[in-house]
Order: structure tokens, then sequence, then C-alpha cells
């Protein structure tokens, strides 16, 4: 399955094509339904379980493992979250179990950004018989054009306004995929725009409705299997950066050394500190995820700084492979090219390095006892 997957990655990357063969080998395999409880025919899989899929995939292909970290951590959540009816709960199971069927979250705007840094979203709800209509735009979906569920923030048309989640299936009237996305890696994501005007949603869809400054928003658990879950699918990238760079340097000999490159001190080097960054990923990968599942959760504040670590490391695993590689490193005919691409996109997830870092040194600056 993974080799297939990885075959088809480089058509994909270039034609920049949702990854539907992918997505259905991955549903055939179980994977897509992991975190899906065991009650609804899912795996009921930790995160531990979760972020190893994901880095498995992120080494086949990159943008059908963010796709599946979206949908691994979102069906984590929904397991958890008693806020959303039972009912509405188990048929997303279900339908994932039985269909393949992806949901994802839509938070960023064009004008808002990311709601993490503040302020109220523009997409807006308001009151209708039987249920809310909704209009708004949302930008930078993963897998857009696949998904079958939609969880939607958005404000109310109210006054004070309230903030809330409102579940809508991809087919409701209303809803506009515009393909926007033509960035620079993860070509494949399909991280389009969509468009809602005038949507339905029944009144067991609207989830968690409060005032903005009571709503609850991702909590510590959910905060950690988005760090360790992107984490993954940018180690896999890294993953697969060192493989292509360990081979090439086993069997490339320059006519003026007369032995492999792999002979070289420096290079023995280098390798070693791609060494040492994959290992601290994995390392740190599998103690945050072990400690989450056995229901020690890290504070959200060390699960930004996680992610930050792990993209990071991942980048600069990916560099150092591409300076070994030389004009090979810039070649398309050659997979590493592809990966320096797609692992230039781990920063832009968030929480980014600054604001991760500007909340773990707050928090430790108001520590007790410190002036």
């Amino acid at each position: 399955m993974l080799a297939a997957i990885a075959e088809e990655a480089a058509l994909r990357d270039r034609d920049a094509r949702f990854p539907t063969a992918a997505m259905a080998r991955l549903h055939r395999a179980g994977v897509l339904a992991l975190t899906v409880p065991i009650g609804l025919g899912g795996g009921s899989a930790g995160l531990a379980i979760a972020a190893g899929a994901v880095r498995q995939v992120g080494q086949a292909c990159p943008a059908t493992a963010l796709i599946l970290a979206m949908q691994l951590g979102k069906h984590a959540a929904l397991a958890r979250d008693e806020a959303v009816p039972a009912a509405l709960r188990e048929r997303i199971g279900a339908e994932a179990v039985s269909e393949g069927a992806l949901i994802n979250a839509l938070r960023v705007e064009p004008e808002l950004g990311s709601p993490t840094r503040g302020g109220l979203p523009a997409t807006t709800a308001w009151r209708t018989e039987g249920g809310w209509r909704l209009s708004g735009h949302k930008r930078y979906v993963t897998g857009s054009t696949g998904l079958r569920w939609m969880d939607v923030l958005a404000r109310t048309d109210e006054d004070p306004p309230r903030l809330g989640r409102f579940f809508v299936t991809a087919e409701t009237r209303g809803i506009t995929i515009r393909e926007t996305w033509n960035h620079l890696g993860l070509r494949a994501s399909g991280s389009h725009d969509v468009i809602f005007k005038d949507v339905f949603i029944p009144d067991d869809q609207a989830v968690g409705l409060a005032p903005a400054p009571l709503f609850r928003g991702n909590d510590a658990e959910q905060a950690i299997w988005n760090a360790l879950l992107i984490g993954a699918v940018y180690s896999g990238v890294a993953h697969a950066a060192r493989r292509w760079i360990i081979g090439f340097l086993r069997t490339r000999k320059p006519t003026g050394l007369g032995a492999p490159l792999a002979t070289l001190d420096g290079v023995q080097e280098k390798v070693g500190a791609i060494e040492g960054l994959l290992s601290v990923n994995a390392r740190v990968t599998e103690a945050m995820a072990a400690a989450t599942d056995a229901g020690r959760t890290p504070a959200a504040s060390e699960a930004a700084l996680a992610k930050v670590t792990l993209a990071e490391n991942a980048i600069r695993a990916v560099e150092i492979a591409v300076s070994l590689a030389g004009n090979h490193g810039h070649d398309r005919a050659h997979p590493l090219e592809r990966h320096w691409r797609d692992v230039q996109c781990a920063r832009v997830h968030v929480p980014n390095e600054d604001s991760a870092r500007r909340l773990a040194g707050r928090q430790a600056l108001q520590q007790e006892g410190v002036p």
C-alpha cells in the first residue's frame, strides 16, 4: 500500500490533484477509521499509533499524510467531545468506517487568518426554522474536495455574538470550493478555499454555542494531538529524504575520489546530524504520545513547543540532505527536490514559532517566585 502511494506522490505533486487513489487504499486498510471508537467499527487507536501511521504515510506522500492527520485528530476529538450530540458523532464515525468519509475543521479566513491569534470569524450563522443559515469564506481547508464533513467555526448574528461549531455535509446546497491552492509544497493536499452562501444547518449540527469569551476551543489534549500528528507528517518527509540521500551517498563515486561519497568524514558527520535530528523527533513523539495515552496530557504550552521542535528538526534534516546532494538535490528528476519543498510547509501550521515560544516564556516568567 505505502509503495503504491509513494509511486503516485510525484504525479500528484505535478498535477496538484487530490490523492483519491491513496485515500481509497487507506480506507480499505482501515486507516481512515483508526481513531474511530471500536463500538462503531473503528480502531480506537491512541496518539502513539496514530502518529506512527501518519509518519509512515508521510514518508510516502506528505499531502496524503496531512489529510490523514486531520482525519485521525478530528475523530479522536469527537470520541471524547460530549458537546457533540451522540447521534451526530456516531453518524460521522460510522461513515468513516463504511465509506472512508473524511472530516476536517474549517477555521482560517481571509481577513482573520487563524483564530488562534485572536479575533472573531466573519463567517456568520443566523436563526431560521429548524436550524441555522450560514454564510462565510474559509481558507486553507486541507482535503477540501474530498471531505464529507466540515466542522465550521462561525459567529452568530446576535448582539453580542456567540461562537460555535457548525457541522455540515459537503454536498449541502450553497457550498462552493474555490480551487486556490497552488503552493510550493503539499500540492496534492487540496487545501482550497470553501465558500458558504445561505447554507442550511439543522439544530442538532450546531455545537457548543457560547459567548465569545466563554467559547471552548481546543483543549490541552487536542493541542498535543495536533502537535504530534503535524510533526509526524514532516518527520515522515525527513525520513524519506534521509533514505534517498543515504542511497545516493553510498552509490555516488566521483572520478576524483575513486570511492563513494559515503566514505568521507565530513559526509558521515552530516549524516550523523540528520540521525540526531530524527532521533530527537522520534523520542519526543514517543514520550509525549505515551504520556497522553496514559492520561498524563502535556500542557498546551508544552505541546506548542513540541510542534515547533518537530517542525524545525524535520526542516533542518532535509536541508542537510539537500546540501549533501549538491545539484542533484535541486533536480526535479530526483525526489529530494520535492521533499525540500514539502517540508517548508511545516512552519505555517499553528502554533507558529513566535506564538509558541512567547506563551512558554510568559508562563515561565510568571511562575511563583520569579520577580
